[in-house]
Formats: C-alpha cells, sequence, structure tokens
C-alpha cells in the first residue's frame, strides 16, 4: 500500500513539475534570446532594456501573486470538486490583476524618463530604454490576462498548455526579433524597439491561443465573458485575505530585485550588464525551483481539500527531499552552463568576467533557494499560512538584505560582487526557519467554506 501511494505522489507531483519546469525555461528562453540578440546589437540597448525588464519584474511578480493567491484557495475547492467557487475568485483575481495593469500603464505613459533615470544616469541607455518601454507597456495587459486565466487551470492541474504556449511564444519572439533588431529581409533596423514589437506580437499570440483552448478544452469550468463579471463578498473576502499580504511581498520582493539594478548600475559601467546577463541565465536555471514551489501549492492545497492532513504531513517531508536534491542539481547546472551561454554574448571583457564572477556566486546561492523557496512558497504558503512567508520575506529583504547591501556599496564601497552576495544572502539563511516551520510548527490551514453561496445569502 505504501509503494502504492508513493507511485501516486510521484506521478502526482513530476507531472505537474515538469510541464511547469519547461513552461517557465521556454519562457526564460525568450529573455534570454533578447539579451542575446541585443547583445549582439548594442551593450548599451542591453541595457536600456534591462533596466526597462526590472519595471516589468516588479509587475509579474504582483500578477503572479495574484494568481498564486487564487491557486491556494482554489485548489482546496477543487479537491473538494467545488468548481463555481472558483469561477468567482477567478473574476476577483481578474479584477485586480485589471487594476493593476491599469495603474502600471499611466505611470509608465506619464514618466517613462524619470522611471528610468532610477536605474542609471547613462543618457544613451535612458533613450534605448525608453523607445523600448513605449511598446513594451501595451504586453501589460494581455500578461495579466493570461496569467490569471492560466492560475485557474493550474488549480484544476491543467498544466501542459502553459509549456505549449510559452514554445509558441518563444518562436514568434525570436523570429521577430531577428527580423527587427537587426533589419533583415528589408525590414527597419529598430535595435530594442524590434525587441518589444516581436515581444507584443507573442503575447497577443498567447492570450489569443489560450482562449482559445480554454473554450474548447476546459469546458467543465464553464468560463467565460459573463463569468468575470460575478463576484461574490464572502469569496472575495477570503481571497484577499489570503492574498494581499503575497502581493505586498511579491511586489516588495519584485523591487528588492529591481534596486539590485539600481545599485549594480551607479557602482560601474559593466555592472548593469553583468547583471543583466547573470540574472539571466539564473533565473532559467531557477525555473526548476519556482516549478516545485507551484507543484508543492498545488498537491498540498489539494490534498487538504480532500481532508487528508496525515497525508499533507507525509507529501510535505517527502518533498523537502526533493527539494535538496534539485537545490544540488541546480547548482551544478549553472555552474557547468554558466561558460557556454557567456560566449554566446557579444560583450566587452570586463563585463564578460563580471557576469562570470556573478555566476558563480549564483550557483552556490540557487541551492538554498531551491529548498527555501518551495518550501515556503509551496508547502507551508500553500497549506494555508502565507502570513508566516510574509513575515520571513518583510524581515529578511528590508531589515537585512537592502541596508546591507547599500552599506556595503556606498560606504564600505566593496566590489561588486561582494555586494551580490549580500543582494542574494537571504536565500541561503532562510533555509532555517523554512525548516523548523514546515517540520516543527503548525502551517495546515483549510481556507474554504462548506458552502460559499449559501453563507452570501444569509449575509444579504
Amino acid at each position: 500500500m505504501k509503494q502504492k501511494n508513493d507511485r501516486a505522489f510521484y506521478r502526482k507531483f513530476f507531472t505537474v513539475y515538469i510541464a511547469l519546469v519547461l513552461q517557465n525555461v521556454v519562457t526564460l528562453s525568450v529573455n534570454l534570446a533578447d539579451n542575446i540578440m541585443l547583445g549582439g546589437y548594442s551593450e548599451v540597448a542591453l541595457s536600456g532594456t534591462a533596466a526597462v525588464n526590472q519595471i516589468q519584474f516588479v509587475f509579474q511578480q504582483m500578477i503572479m501573486a495574484l494568481g498564486d493567491g487564487l491557486v491556494i484557495l482554489s485548489s482546496q475547492y477543487w479537491g473538494k470538486r467545488q468548481t463555481e467557487p472558483m469561477k468567482k475568485i477567478a473574476a476577483q483575481a481578474m479584477h485586480a490583476a485589471l487594476f493593476v495593469t491599469v495603474c502600471l500603464f499611466l505611470l509608465v505613459s506619464l514618466f517613462p524618463r524619470e522611471i528610468l533615470g532610477l536605474f542609471t544616469a547613462d543618457e544613451p541607455i535612458i533613450r534605448e530604454g525608453m523607445s523600448y518601454l513605449g511598446i513594451i507597456r501595451f504586453t501589460y495587459l494581455f500578461f495579466a490576462m493570461t496569467q490569471i486565466l492560466l492560475a485557474v487551470l493550474r488549480s484544476v492541474e491543467i498544466v501542459k498548455i502553459a509549456f505549449y504556449l510559452s514554445v509558441i511564444t518563444l518562436c514568434i519572439n525570436c523570429g521577430i526579433n531577428f527580423v527587427l533588431i537587426y533589419g533583415r529581409f528589408g525590414a527597419p533596423e529598430l535595435g530594442a524597439a524590434g525587441a518589444a514589437i516581436g515581444t507584443l506580437a507573442a503575447r497577443i499570440a498567447e492570450f489569443v491561443i489560450l482562449l482559445a483552448y480554454i473554450a474548447k478544452k476546459a469546458q467543465f469550468l464553464h468560463l467565460s465573458v459573463k463569468s468575470f463579471l460575478k463576484t461574490d463578498r464572502t469569496l472575495s473576502l477570503d481571497y484577499f485575505k489570503i492574498t494581499v499580504p503575497m502581493f505586498v511581498v511579491n511586489g516588495l520582493w519584485g523591487l528588492n530585485t529591481a534596486l539590485q539594478t539600481v545599485i549594480l548600475g551607479h557602482m560601474t559601467s559593466a555592472a548593469i550588464a553583468a547583471n543583466s546577463v547573470a540574472s539571466t541565465i539564473f533565473l532559467m536555471v531557477k525555473s526548476m525551483a519556482v516549478g516545485a514551489a507551484s507543484s508543492a501549492s498545488i498537491v498540498i492545497g489539494k490534498t487538504i481539500g480532500e481532508g487528508n492532513m496525515n497525508l499533507v504531513k507525509q507529501y510535505a517531508k517527502k518533498m523537502q527531499k526533493m527539494f535538496v536534491v534539485i537545490g544540488l542539481v541546480s547548482g551544478l547546472v549553472l555552474f557547468l552552463i554558466r561558460i557556454p551561454i557567456l560566449e554566446l554574448y557579444e560583450l566587452t571583457p570586463a563585463t564578460r568576467e563580471m557576469a562570470n564572477t556573478f555566476l558563480l556566486i549564483l550557483s552556490v546561492v540557487i541551492v538554498g533557494m531551491s529548498y527555501q523557496m518551495p518550501t515556503n512558497n509551496g508547502i507551508i504558503r500553500g497549506g494555508g499560512s502565507p502570513m508566516f512567508v510574509v513575515k520571513m520575506d518583510l524581515i529578511s529583504i528590508w531589515c537585512i538584505v537592502i541596508p546591507l547591501s547599500f552599506f556595503m556599496a556606498f560606504v564600505v564601497q566593496a566590489s561588486p560582487a561582494v555586494v551580490v552576495c549580500c543582494l542574494n544572502a537571504d536565500q541561503v539563511f532562510k533555509c532555517v526557519p523554512a525548516f523548523i516551520k514546515a517540520n516543527f510548527g503548525s502551517w495546515i490551514r483549510e481556507l474554504t467554506r462548506e458552502d460559499p453561496d449559501r453563507e452570501e445569502k444569509k449575509e444579504q
């Protein structure tokens, strides 16, 4: 019986995990392709888009938090096979995502130069960034809607479509980039603006294909435009109670990542490009940890919804062992691929050497990250205790990492490599509280209601 349960667990986990990792890798390959092509075109263009991408990263983290909150709550309803509450939760998530999108669009439209000036004082880099931002801002709407719809599908364990969409996006983006960045086949040579056009076209195609898929293959959810016009006050409160703390922390995490560019961009001229290159490669390998966190959240949430709490604890212990292995493999992979991938870039010797140093540091960092991130965001947060993760992130990032990094960069005037160590130190020391909470603390919370519709009518 135990072997049968183990096989069921591993099949359940890895079916979701492999699809999510592949999707993340292919999605990030779009950014890698942009970086390589722009790096070959101009290091100034690469730095300009890197600055804009920091803005996008903050936005993406906030949208992902809205999607993660949806998955945490909806996966428990899926464990009970209740799809009607899931639709109302999805509607609230979509409304929140659209609100954030409109706010950011207005901000970057009204103050593009001022925002880019936060990242660099170099005028040519700002000009390249503004040409890229002028087009890329139109991708925000399609990205937000796509991510919320994919979160709905993740809640019911439909994950392969995300991978297929990523492959399509990569092909469209790379094809248009090749033509428009360099001006091939008689097309205009647009540089950074060409990369933005490629990304916009890919995002639109991704959204349209996803809508067609939902209409044809996910009919059991009965999703329609009308579904996203209906909200439920009781379920909305449940959703925001879980999501708002995560939204704040993810936004601050995105801001923390952007501050890395601010700090490094004001240290040496090569640092912003080196950090962009190293971060893109690192994020690709980090996909293994991100996929593990998402898979753990889905499995844990659904199992709680099914009411089997002993099985939840067993799954948590099994997964933590897997996370350690994933971390060691990730560190080795990043160490081995760093030189071959760096050789694809047209970088100055100083920038290449700095990027290599950053990647060596990140090869160690990713081992700790691959344990603590899935444990915190997958097991503990997915188990219904997001506030523990919120408090830990607020303390570690804003009370330790950021003050220490600013001090080392601008007071001690340490090297960029030392500053990168400080900026990523939390990925290692957060392993300790994550281990203690997951193995000795209380983190399992049932978040669903027996009959949300009946409670709503009672309140009215």
